[in-house]
């Protein structure tokens, strides 16, 4: 799936929850799919969290 079919997609579903739960429904969708992007690039290796963590530092 291209960046742009899903952009289309995330755009969609967010003027959905702004339709029907009005603005707050949007901003709960919004900071879902902000979780859901950032969890989604740690599991594909493109985002590493290990400075936020600790881990990985020699000491």
């Amino acid at each position: 799936m291209s960046a742009t079919t899903a952009g289309l997609f995330v755009g969609l579903l967010l003027g959905i929850a702004a339709a029907v739960a009005g603005v707050t429904g949007f901003l709960i969708a919004l900071l879902l799919g902000v979780i859901g992007l950032i969890v989604g690039r740690v599991l594909d290796g493109e985002l590493d969290l290990t400075q936020f963590t600790g881990r990985g530092r020699d000491r």
